[in-house]
Order: structure tokens, then sequence, then C-alpha cells
């Protein structure tokens, strides 16, 4: 079963190509997904590896964690599963929620 790693405080030029390159070092690289602004696409400084194996994925941790690249010491530990969110945009209440407004004559 593949591993999947988090890569934390990373250059915001660093792209996919480039990360691959580097794990490669330590392993079989599954996939690389660089996490991206939505609105401008640039990089957000943070990506996701997935090792083919435990074994690589331990390395990778080994020798990349607190590693010097693009003069920025990287972040590498096993990612930890997404947190279940309810859904939607919350519970709060809003200004007025809930209130019938009467028309202002």
């Amino acid at each position: 079963m593949a591993r999947k790693l988090y890569v934390g405080n990373l250059p915001y030029e660093t792209g996919e190509q480039d990360l691959r390159e580097l794990f490669a070092s330590a392993g079989t690289v599954e996939s690389v997904s660089v996490m991206r602004d939505m609105a401008t696409g640039r990089a957000r400084g943070f990506a996701f590896v997935e090792m083919a194996t435990d074994e690589d994925a331990q390395n990778a941790i080994d020798q990349l964690n607190n590693q010097q690249f693009g003069q920025r010491n990287l972040t590498v530990n096993e990612a930890r599963p997404k947190p279940q969110s309810s859904g939607g945009f919350g519970a709060g209440g809003g200004a007025g929620r809930g209130r019938r407004r009467e028309p202002r004559w």
C-alpha cells in the first residue's frame, strides 16, 4: 500500500516535476500534487507526495525532512487524513437569518 507524505515549507515556484525528482532519490514516487491557489494558480507552499511502499516513504522522511530546498528547510512527514467536515457553508447564524423583513416604504 502506498503512503502519502505531506511536504511543507516549499518555495512558491516549486513544481510537480521538481518534487518528483527530489523524492525519487528516496524511492519510487507514485504521484505528486502541489497545492495551488484556485484564483491565481500560484503554489501555496505545500504538496503531497505518494510513495510506492512504506519503506520508500520512511526513507523519504528520513532523508528529506529538514533538508534545505530552494533556501527553505522542508517539512516532510506522513500526511494525516483530511478532517471530516459537516459540508455546506457552516451552521452559524448570520445577520437577519430566520427573521422576516418587512419592506421599507
